[in-house]
């Protein structure tokens, strides 16, 4: 009995011991891939840091400490500048009316864009006719074509409808732009619905947008808040458009910061350019933070219906 116990006892020693040792590979592992995260992402964000700190010290303290530095003061004067009286794109009354500019441009593209895509998505997975995998691909092409292809044959059609430097030229490109990517999304979701649930409502008499409105919209804000977050914050980011297509008053946000970014004609005023990309990126920041793990949870709903 006592050899019984003692060969237990080594057994549960040994046992305690390789526990431990593994415990510490497993700590020592974290802690690596943790690092290695950590160090990466400090990599990432030190930009972001740069521009928040710089937006907040005096441009002479920036011009003599440099642009990568800890601030030593503090100061919110460069942000009324940014917004209202510096001078970008050909005019003087700061980046507020480039702003607004983007808020009218993205908003109703992004909508528009989005509806379109969900009553394309619904007849392509549920309203199938002769050819429509055919349009369907046809209309993919778009996800993959890059934007610059398009320029020519969109200041053709914007010259025609006399939407050249207009916001809302913009609105249509955009709206026309996003439709492939909205199609996408939207008809990848509505494939899975079974097509039982379609020839019911049909039997009972429903017709093609009594089905869309009351059987399809209400099981679809996953994938619509999905591909809403994904225009608005393209829109909004999106420069090449932008650029061609308007100028000075009429220019979004971001061609406005890239006219700043590149003015020769002021000195460089680094803390009123920090602002200013700040209050630029103030919208996309909102969408991710405050829709960020409902793109995620849209995304994954729609993978695995």
């Amino acid at each position: 009995m006592s050899n019984m116990t003692l060969s237990d006892a080594a057994h549960e020693a040994e046992f305690v011991t390789q526990a431990r040792a593994a415990n510490r590979r497993y700590v020592a592992g974290r802690i690596g891939i943790y690092a290695f995260l950590g160090f990466f992402a400090l990599i990432y964000l030190l930009p972001l840091f740069v521009i928040i700190a710089n937006s907040f010290r005096d441009l002479a303290e920036i011009t003599h400490d440099g642009l990568i530095a800890f601030p030593r003061s503090f100061s919110l004067k460069a942000w009324p500048q940014a917004w209202a009286q510096y001078c970008v794109a050909g005019t003087c009354e700061g980046i507020h009316r480039n702003f607004y500019n983007s808020l009218i441009m993205t908003i109703p593209a992004t909508i528009i864009s989005t509806m379109l895509g969900a009553i394309n998505g619904y007849v392509l997975s549920k309203w199938k006719f002769r050819g429509s995998e055919t349009i369907f691909t046809c209309m993919m092409l778009g996800v993959f074509m890059p934007g610059q292809i398009a320029l020519l044959p969109w200041a053709y059609i914007l010259g025609s409808l006399h939407l050249s430097n207009s916001v809302y030229g913009l609105i249509l490109v955009h709206c026309v732009q996003g439709l492939s990517f909205t199609t996408l999304f939207c008809r990848n979701y509505y494939v899975n619905i079974p097509d039982d649930l379609i020839k019911a409502a049909r039997i009972d008499g429903a017709g093609f947008w009594r089905i869309f409105f009351k059987i399809i919209v209400p099981i679809s804000p996953p994938i619509l808040i999905v591909t809403v977050i994904w225009q608005f914050t393209g829109i909004w980011n999106e420069y090449l458009f932008g650029v061609v297509f308007t100028g000075g008053r009429q220019q979004p946000i971001t061609s406005a910061l890239v006219s700043l970014a590149t003015n020769q004609m002021n000195a460089r005023a680094f803390d009123v350019a920090s602002c200013a990309v700040l209050i630029g990126a103030i919208p996309p920041l909102l969408i991710y933070f405050l829709g960020g793990k409902y793109f995620v949870r849209g995304l994954t709903q729609g993978a695995i219906k």
